[in-house]
């Protein structure tokens, strides 16, 4: 007998063996039903088929919120209280259609019907209003749908090709810093909204004005960095990213009035150097967007180019987030799979990997939102 099989089996934990219990009798239909007449387990029952249900239904949920995006419902809505019938005219919608819209939108509270009959913002809603970066999010997301339409399909076919992929161009291209100025205009315009309560996050996290020069790798048109600005205004700041991009950057720098204190640098961050001279690198939304072994020799890089007690901080959604489960694997697991590279990767995961590209030490800071954004702080050894 080969060694193999003389293996022990893997020990079961008692919070496994109990799990299995619960979920084998949550799987009979007899116990189903006992279960949502005893009135001890009536409440959990309920949860579950609610939590059921709102999973098959999400897309509808999700279109609703589209809707109220593309005619501007919480624009309107942030102005005045408006009936049915004057709102009607606003979203050039019928009358049965604007309040079966807005009945939708209410009981998702995103808007809310007051005790005259005037429809008002809901919690949800109100969260909308100048957040650009969640309502260009939401219109972004339809070229998600369109590749999720059939996802088995997608699981089985080679990475890419999708419409999400085709708008990421640089995922797709074998030299991405060849991607022309029109290729790249949209996606980087998406970043830039997204970027204000992003940098709010990771500026609630980090002192930036303990550091004498910035770079942000991946950078886009430089909206971070122009938020770091403020906070820090002794800073110096130098961006790196696509040369079309780059070229944006510049040219917002110059606008802002930062053109004396920012350096920009174009060039493949998967394949050039970085430029040397900063004691602090960020690295914003950028890793989980790559493969393992992009995002390894990326970290290299960063490490390569930074001075001894330089620092890294890398902020971004991460997997395995309390409270915040689905939006790892679920969410940008399915969301980098569409866009054809990268994956979600967990706190443990990415400390791992600067520790393998030669970072010293990293710890994890605390940020307000951490579903938005993470932030690992990782240093250069001595």
């Amino acid at each position: 007998m080969s060694g193999a099989d003389t293996l022990a089996a893997p020990q079961v934990s008692l919070l496994d063996r109990f799990r299995a219990f619960r979920e084998g009798m949550a799987a009979k239909p007899g116990f189903r039903r006992w279960a949502a007449r005893f009135p001890l387990t009536r409440p959990f029952a309920r949860r579950r088929a609610r939590a059921l249900f709102d999973i098959c239904a999400g897309f509808v949920y999700t279109q609703v919120l589209l809707a109220c995006v593309q005619l501007r419902v919480f624009a309107i809505l942030s102005e005045a209280p408006l009936t049915t019938a004057r709102l009607a005219p606003r979203l050039s919608l019928s009358i049965e259609a604007t309040e079966r819209l807005m009945a939708a939108a209410a009981a998702l509270q995103l808007t809310a019907r007051r005790g005259d009959g005037a429809w008002t913002l809901g919690q949800l809603g109100a969260a909308m209003i100048g957040n650009d970066g969640i309502a260009a999010m939401v219109e972004h997301h339809a070229m998600l749908y369109a590749d999720l339409t059939d996802p088995v399909a997608m699981l089985r076919r080679p990475r890419g090709g999708n419409a999400l992929s085709d708008y990421w161009a640089y995922s797709g291209a074998e030299q991405p810093g060849s991607v022309s100025a029109d290729r790249i205009r949209d996606y980087t315009a998406l970043m830039a909204a997204s970027q204000p309560m992003v940098a709010e996050e990771v500026l609630a996290s980090y002192r930036f004005d303990r550091h004498v020069r910035v770079l942000d790798v991946g950078g886009g048109n430089g909206a971070f960095l122009r938020a770091v600005a403020a906070e820090a205004p002794r800073l110096e700041l130098m961006l790196f990213d696509l040369p079309a991009v780059a070229e944006e950057a510049r040219a917002r720098f110059a606008a802002a009035g930062l053109g004396g204190r920012a350096f920009v640098h174009g060039g493949d961050f998967t394949q050039d150097e970085l430029p040397r001279g900063a004691d602090l690198v960020t690295l914003v939304r950028v890793l989980h967007d790559h493969d393992d072994d992009v995002a390894l020799s990326l970290l290299r890089r960063i490490r390569a180019a930074l001075p001894v007690g330089g620092a890294l901080l890398l902020a971004e959604p991460m997997a395995g987030t309390s409270g915040a489960e689905p939006m790892g694997e679920a969410y940008f697991g399915f969301y980098l799979l569409a866009m054809g590279r990268g994956r979600p990767r967990t706190p443990e995961e990415i400390r791992t990997m600067l520790l393998a590209a030669g970072f010293s030490e990293s710890r994890m800071l605390s940020t307000p939102t951490p579903l938005l954004t993470r932030a690992v702080l990782a240093r250069v050894p001595a």
